[in-house]
């Protein structure tokens, strides 16, 4: 069996590289093959800590007669979702597209020889469990339709492509009002849960962006109760077992409404942000209870994530207790990790000599010849553009060194050039479709908001007039801010940082 997934830089593809399955990687030679043969192609996409990700490895990709049927029929394809979030992102448009729900990891996907998607699934156990197929017998039935009924499915796949390519816009521009405000303080009582602090229901994810909101909205209307359901949700995070009280650092969700039974899972993201809320709580409220969790988990990054001034992806405890530890770097994931490092160093200065180290490392490894990578070979994404630009404009705050700054507006006028579109940013431009960034951040920060962070932030430190690009977005996204702005934190709050510098502006 060919190693096409040998000497990857992904842990989770090098687990294939000696499957029963003749796996290709994502690329033109997997497509090339495929359209030569007339195969279906079937695509797989997970990430390395993921539980249902290394279940279906086990049960059905080391199943011989499942092996056998994907070799003898298809062009399997794998995929590691964090280095490639643009196929991971368009995947789970054709998804939604396809079953009416969102999908977690893993994804699996059918499509013609000419890559017209027919057939979506998450997770597909190997043998039937109730009316629901097994794997093997699902792979029967798709060859069978493939081979006597082809023209159906390639008509299907084109009408999930026909929505997915869809040029029409469907503006419904609203005015951007402060009002906003009320709003979003309606919403947060609406959804807060006033036990155990939180904004959802199980599993309750960390949600820094809802918090990060959540902080700002207090500062502008300094109502007591905002302040107060931040400051509840946060004491309730770090007492409860979704906090590693002996390692230090958050798990990704907890199972829990308590936040107990977590998934001991550890992304370098959610705790990079995290840290950021607790540190923003404690200048807002000077309880050093905010300042220590904020420092055991950057403390935690340090010391469990991280090697040579860079940080590993995610980790994971497994039932052994035994930690493993994914070692990719992933450069917009770094950049967060550098921010919250900065961030600190506002606080207690020896973090600064290490973001200082950080960001150099970063600059070296990942902006090589004026070109930003996502991974070693991967090139960036609207994401790295978006927070390595921030994480710069951080190290120029506290070195005042000219060169951070510099490499900030450089970061963000490529990001501008590639990315940009009328109002609208490309997350990518993939090789199946152009892929946009959406607003939505409710776990993992969207980029789209990231990169108006930057303009935001950086606009008065820089000759250019970058407010253009700002309004345009907000302007194009203004009826979904409007109304739901819980929806979109991150983008909402700059939404309220724009608000209130035009109202400065106009005094």
């Amino acid at each position: 069996m060919p190693l096409r997934l040998k000497n990857k830089t992904s842990i989770y593809l090098d687990r294939y590289k000696n499957s029963l399955i003749n796996w290709y990687s994502w690329n033109q030679e997997a497509f090339d093959k495929a359209k030569k043969e007339q195969k279906p192609i079937f695509v797989s996409i997970g990430y390395s800590t993921s539980h249902l990700c290394e279940l279906m490895r086990k049960e059905s990709f080391e199943d011989e007669k499942i092996a056998e049927l994907l070799n003898q029929n298809f062009i399997s394809i794998k995929v590691d979702k964090d280095e490639r979030p643009d196929i991971d992102n368009y995947f789970k448009q054709i998804y939604k597209l396809m079953n009416g729900q969102n999908c977690a990891s893993p994804i699996s996907i059918f499509m013609s020889e000419n890559l017209e998607p027919f057939y979506s699934a998450a997770y597909i156990a190997p043998y039937p469990k109730g009316n629901v197929l097994g794997f093997y017998e699902l792979l029967n039935v798709i060859i069978d339709k493939y081979n006597n009924d082809k023209k159906t499915l390639i008509d299907k796949g084109k009408e999930v492509l026909s929505f997915i390519n869809s040029t029409k816009d469907r503006i419904e521009a609203t005015k951007l009002n402060i009002n906003i405000l009320n709003i979003i303080t309606k919403h947060y009582h609406e959804v807060f849960d006033k036990e155990y602090g939180g904004f959802s229901d199980i599993p309750k994810f960390l949600n820094s962006s809802t918090l990060d909101l959540l902080l700002e909205s207090y500062n502008q209307t300094l109502n007591p109760e905002l302040l107060s359901m931040a400051t509840t949700t946060l004491t309730k995070m770090a007492k409860g077992e979704i906090f590693d009280k002996t390692d230090g650092g958050f798990y990704r969700y907890a199972n829990n409404k308590d936040w107990s039974l977590p998934r001991k899972e550890k992304m370098l993201y959610d705790n990079a942000n995290i840290a950021k809320t607790y540190l923003a709580t404690y200048k807002m409220t000077e309880d050093s209870f905010y300042k220590d969790i904020a420092f055991k988990t950057i403390d935690f990054m340090l010391e469990k994530m991280s090697n040579d001034n860079l940080f590993y992806s995610n980790s994971l405890l497994q039932k052994d207790n035994n930690l493993f530890t994914d070692t990719k770097t992933i450069t917009s994931w770094n950049a967060m990790a550098i921010d919250a490092l900065f961030f600190a160093s506002n606080i207690d200065n020896k973090y600064t000599k290490i973001a200082i180290n950080s960001i150099d490392k970063l600059l070296k490894v990942a902006y090589i010849d004026g070109e930003l990578y996502h991974t070693e070979d991967v090139k960036a994404f609207l994401e790295d553009y978006a927070y390595f630009g921030v994480a710069l404009l951080s190290a120029y705050r506290a070195t005042d060194n000219q060169e951070y700054l510099i490499l900030s507006q450089t970061m963000l006028n490529k990001a501008i050039e590639k990315f940009y579109q009328y109002g609208k940013w490309k997350f990518s431009d993939g090789e199946l479709t152009t892929l946009y960034a959406d607003i939505y951040d409710l776990t993992y920060p969207s980029a789209m908001a990231t990169i108006l962070c930057l303009i935001e932030q950086i606009s008065p430190l820089v000759e250019g007039d970058y407010r253009e690009f700002l309004f345009k977005t907000l302007e194009l996204n203004s009826y979904n801010l409007m109304r739901q702005p819980l929806s979109s934190p991150k983008m909402t709050k700059v939404l309220l940082l724009y608000l209130k510098n035009d109202i400065i502006l106009k005094k």
